[in-house]
């Protein structure tokens, strides 16, 4: 069991739970209720909020996991030039702020290229936000040499993209590499061959819902 997995939440969101939880317990201390409550209840969002569940989904060496918890807001072939033949598969991952926020790969594999594209804020469910906003793009190698594209897209109130990853490195199916905060989407580009599994409008769990199947054709790196 990894030390995520015994405290489930995610390291980035201790910070903030010792900076509000300790304000809180001062106040409480020097019997400002006023001032106590309010803090108590920002503390106890903050656990909500950067709460990170273990999770493992058994799954076929063709399946593509959810990266994110959150709505599918988009399935639909688009351009991507820097992906072989230039058109990928797209499915859309909105968060919410009652989200797991916790990223994690679809595939297992290794990080062949990362990217971090500058960008506005507007709305992380527009259809724009996926090329406009602030975004950090993950590139994996799957064993078989298929590329999949993860991109973490800032949102209105999301500033904030964690990406723990290094290219070279390789990671497994389910594997936490990173978060958004506070509310954002999550953009998987897979190749146009690939069977996906999921609507518009509904909802998935990351590292638990399956959103596709590889197609038989490899792509090379």
């Amino acid at each position: 069991m990894s030390r995520f997995d015994k405290f489930p939440i995610a390291a980035s969101g201790w910070p903030y739970l010792i900076s509000f939880g300790g304000l809180a317990g001062v106040a409480f201390a020097l019997d400002v209720g006023w001032l106590a409550w309010p803090l108590a209840i920002i503390t106890a969002w903050m656990i909500w909020f950067f709460r990170d569940p273990a999770r493992f989904a058994p799954a076929g060496p063709a399946a593509v996991i959810s990266p994110a918890d959150g709505r599918v807001v988009a399935v639909e072939e688009v351009d991507r030039p820097d992906l072989p033949g230039g058109r990928a598969a797209m499915i859309s991952i909105f968060m919410n702020i009652f989200d797991v926020h916790v990223n994690r790969a679809p595939i297992g594999g290794r990080v062949v290229r990362l990217a971090h594209l500058p960008g506005g804020y507007q709305p992380a469910d527009r259809p724009g936000a996926r090329l406009d906003n602030e975004r950090q793009e993950v590139l994996l190698q799957g064993e078989d040499g298929r590329l999949v594209l993860v991109a973490q897209v800032a949102g209105l109130v999301a500033r904030r993209i964690e990406c723990r990853l290094a290219p070279g490195e390789w990671v497994h199916r389910g594997q936490r590499f990173g978060m958004i905060r506070f509310g954002s989407r999550l953009d998987i580009y897979l190749p146009p061959e690939t069977r996906v599994r999921v609507l518009p409008g509904q909802k998935v769990k990351a590292g638990l819902s399956l959103l596709a199947e590889l197609g038989s054709d490899h792509a090379e790196a």
